[in-house]
């Protein structure tokens, strides 16, 4: 595996016998939906005045939220992302983003305004 790019900067070792590891740290498995627990937020901050609403509280791998996010997000015909254990979704869908999501088995809740 040619893995340049993650050793710059490191100071080789004369010992021959050096590994170097890199720190990965495993991704934490995906909660079964009736364990998750998730929070639908409407914001407007630093997005220039439009709204989004946003899925919080996911835990699980970065594909399975991708997938979570592309289910709600075809559902409500809109765009948006998913990244940083957060979905967003572009407009205020917070009622159907719930009950999306409870149909779905997740537990979820209104929060925020």
């Amino acid at each position: 595996m040619n893995d340049w790019k993650e050793r710059l900067g490191m100071v080789y070792s004369t010992n021959p016998d050096f590994e170097y590891t890199t720190s990965e740290e495993p991704e934490q498995a995906t909660l079964p939906p009736a364990q998750q627990n998730l929070r639908v937020w409407l914001d407007r901050k630093q997005r220039g005045g439009k709204t989004v609403t946003l899925v919080k509280g996911f835990v699980g791998t970065d594909d399975d939220l991708t997938e979570l996010g592309r289910m709600l997000k075809s559902r409500c015909g809109v765009g948006g992302s998913a990244k940083d254990g957060e979905i967003i979704i572009q407009g205020d869908h917070r009622d159907r983003v719930v009950e999306l999501l409870t149909a779905a088995g997740y537990k979820c809740k209104k929060a925020g305004n």
